[in-house]
């Protein structure tokens, strides 16, 4: 009896089941992680524990969603996640790609003359941390964003509005921060509407697999995390910070626009995505 009536949330208008789905994952976090913070503090340490708990819970619940509210008999692989040969080589060749596109950037920057290379001896120890952060960034956004929301709002919605409200959505989501930190870094809200739009578009490349996705995704964090964290590049202030990124964001300035307009296009052209279309 409980299941059928779980079953009935299917019919409800996408934002109520997607309101009560976060609802209900926020009420299995938060009584496990406020004792976390109030026993052990906010270091570094604890955010990680917590934000491992959320993601652990997400993934279960959207298996759970799935079987119970949506009655698909394999909930992750409706949402992309196969394990497959093909699947893991898409992985790879996202990754290879979102690391060497956002290095390229960085290198044609110093071409200019607009940051100076530098070198350091943890190299290893970054390239492994990276790909580690990148991995987990690429994997639980891309299964929250290009998966689980992208196949609730399209239910309900044309594709059209579903690639624009989904990656609109992606974007703002990145802004739940005090308000003068919102103003400082609103320049960076255009390169993460971007950024969603090509990783939405990346699924649809590859028939609704997540693996190109996510191994873009985690490969653009991968050499960003490398190159901010190592210090592998000095800013000569030869540019606006507009063009070259607040905060040493490429996504919050006009070169990270350019690449990833240039990945886009690759994308739309070369692989022949249509607008609005998803499998």
């Amino acid at each position: 009896m409980f299941y059928s009536r779980f079953g009935r949330i299917a019919k409800y208008p996408a934002p109520i089941r997607l309101g009560i789905f976060l609802l209900v994952l926020m009420g299995m976090w938060l009584p496990l992680a406020a004792p976390i913070y109030y026993f052990w503090g906010a270091g570094n340490t604890t955010s990680m524990i917590a934000v491992l708990l959320l993601y652990s819970q997400f993934v279960w619940l959207l298996w759970f969603w799935g079987r119970k509210v949506h009655q698909r008999f394999q909930p992750l692989q409706h949402h992309g996640l196969l394990r497959t040969r093909r699947h893991g080589l898409e992985l790879l060749s996202g990754l290879c790609l979102g690391f060497v596109s956002l290095f390229c950037l960085f290198m044609v920057e110093g071409w200019l003359g607009w940051v100076h290379w530098q070198t350091t001896q943890l190299l290893p120890k970054l390239v492994l941390e990276g790909l580690m952060v990148g991995s987990g960034f690429g994997f639980a956004e891309e299964l929250l964003f290009r998966g689980w929301l992208v196949d609730e709002l399209q239910q309900d919605y044309r594709p059209k509005v579903v690639l624009w409200s989904g990656s609109a959505i992606y974007a703002l989501l990145h802004f739940v921060k005090p308000w003068s930190e919102i103003l400082r870094t609103l320049p960076s809200f255009p390169g993460l509407f971007l950024l969603g739009l090509i990783l939405s578009w990346a699924r649809q490349i590859h028939c609704g697999r997540l693996g190109f996705a996510i191994g873009l995704h985690a490969g653009l964090v991968w050499s960003y995390y490398v190159i901010n964290v190592g210090n592998l590049v000095h800013y000569l202030d030869q540019v606006p910070v507009w063009v070259t990124g607040i905060d040493r964001n490429p996504l919050a300035g006009g070169m990270g626009l350019l690449f990833l307009s240039l990945i886009g296009l690759t994308l739309r052209n070369f692989f022949g995505v249509r607008e609005g279309h998803h499998p």
